[in-house]
C-alpha cells in the first residue's frame, strides 16, 4: 500500500494500491486507466492555485494537482483519453453559524475538482463527498475499487 500524504500525490500500476488518511475538507482524487491499470491518487487541500504566488507544491491545489497527476500517470503508461475518476472527501468539518463561502472549503474543493475533470474530459464515475466527517481511502489498481472508511460508518466501495 503506497501512502499519499496531505498535499501529495502518487501514481502506480497494478497490483499496487494507494491510500490517504484524514480527508476532511480535502479531496482524494483517484484517476484510473482501466486498460493499463495505471492509477493515481491526489490529496488536494485547496481549490485554486491562482490565488497565491509561487506555488511550489502542485499537489496542494485541485487545479495544479490534477494536471500533475495526469502528467505522471501518462509517464508510466496511462492514456489520458481513457482516464476515469472517483472522488471522496470535501466535508464541512465544523458547524459554523456563518455560512460564508470562504469557510465552505470542502464544497469549493469539490467544485474545483469537478471543473478540472470536465476540462480534461475525464468522466466522474462515483463520489463520496460532503457531510461532516473525515474519510480514509484506499484505491486499488487491479480493479479500480475505491474503498471509503470513516469512523462509525460502514465501509463502502465506490
Amino acid at each position: 500500500m503506497i501512502k499519499v500524504g496531505m498535499a501529495d500525490l502518487k501514481v502506480c500500476k497494478a497490483p499496487e494500491a494507494l491510500t490517504t488518511l484524514g480527508l476532511g475538507s480535502c479531496i482524494g482524487v483517484a484517476l484510473y486507466d482501466p486498460v493499463t491499470k495505471v492509477s493515481g491518487l491526489l490529496h488536494c487541500m485547496l481549490p485554486d492555485s491562482t490565488k497565491i504566488r509561487n506555488n511550489s507544491n502542485k499537489a496542494k491545489f485541485a487545479d495544479t494537482g490534477i494536471e500533475e497527476l495526469i502528467k505522471q500517470m501518462v509517464e508510466i503508461g496511462a492514456n489520458e483519453r481513457r482516464l476515469v475518476a472517483k472522488i471522496a472527501g470535501g466535508a464541512q468539518m465544523f458547524a459554523l453559524a456563518s455560512a460564508s463561502e470562504a469557510l465552505q472549503v470542502g464544497a469549493r474543493n469539490r467544485e474545483s475538482v469537478l471543473k478540472c475533470l470536465a476540462l480534461h474530459k475525464i468522466p466522474l464515475l462515483s463520489e463520496d463527498c460532503g457531510l461532516n466527517y473525515g474519510r480514509t481511502v484506499e484505491f486499488y489498481s487491479d480493479n479500480g475499487n475505491y474503498l471509503i472508511k470513516a469512523v462509525g460508518k460502514v465501509e463502502k466501495i465506490i
